[in-house]
């Protein structure tokens, strides 16, 4: 059983899964600028804007996590898992997580960073 309360284990998955996010964009921004796009100046604008709304709520995090005395650290990685320490506040616990679960993850904050952000609330007009 976990220490971590939920809040704070959700900050430091965040710190795990946002750099991820990361690299996944800086990867495609190079694809697109190698690309032969005819207007290659969209896709850019879109993948930077949304590399700069990931780098705002990641500096959120590791403000929260340096104010909460919360830190993560790969530990140990395969083809199937990937560990990772999580200290809180003292404690030590150790965590593994299915990568394919880290995959879908980091695809589901792509799509909500690329997408999702966008997206009016209900009861907003669109315009």
């Amino acid at each position: 059983m976990t220490r971590i309360p939920e809040k704070d284990r959700d900050m430091m998955e965040q710190a795990i899964y946002l750099p991820m996010v990361l690299t996944v964009l800086n990867r495609d921004l190079s694809v697109i600028q190698a690309s032969p796009f005819k207007l290659r100046k969209p896709y850019l604008e879109l993948v930077e804007e949304t590399m700069k709304a990931v780098q705002k709520e990641l500096a959120g995090v590791k403000a929260y996590m340096k104010t909460h005395q919360l830190k993560v650290m790969e530990t140990k990685r395969d083809d199937a898992f990937t560990m990772f320490l999580f200290l809180y506040k003292g404690y030590e616990e150790y965590h593994n997580y299915f990568n394919p679960r880290i995959r879908n993850k980091v695809q589901e904050l792509m799509e909500y960073y690329l997408i999702g952000r966008h997206l009016s609330r209900p009861g907003e007009s669109i315009h």
